[in-house]
């Protein structure tokens, strides 16, 4: 059973920054590779970041490259988003998962509300 649960999100102005949080269980977190994926209003789902299981590869929608960092805690069990000089284009519900269920299908948080807005 995998269960996440995302956090963090709120209302910012552009430029401004939020750090997400994602509290992971029921796997074993360290050798997992941890995705964060975005739906903005009316679109899809959006690829945003990957992170590899000791947290050492990351990757990066090119969009969010410079301004997003993604990493983790495994000693936590909780992956993170920091974003940096968010612009409106950001404002989305993001989700964590794990990778596997980004690419093949399973469980995935609730997600959190990002709205960035003047």
């Amino acid at each position: 059973e995998v269960q996440l649960v995302e956090s963090g999100g709120g209302l910012v102005q552009p430029g401004g920054s939020l750090r997400l949080s994602c509290a992971a269980s029921g796997f074993t977190f360290s050798n997992t590779a941890m995705t964060w994926v975005r739906q903005a209003p009316g679109k899809g789902l959006e690829w945003v970041s990957v992170i590899q299981g000791g947290g050492s590869v990351t990757n990066y929608l090119d969009s969010v490259k410079g301004r997003f960092t993604i990493s983790r805690d495994n000693a936590k069990n909780t992956l993170y988003l920091q974003m940096n000089s968010l612009k409106p284009e950001d404002t989305a519900v993001y989700y964590c998962a794990t990778n596997y269920a980004w690419t093949l299908g399973g469980a995935w948080g609730q997600g959190t509300q990002v709205t960035v807005s003047s």
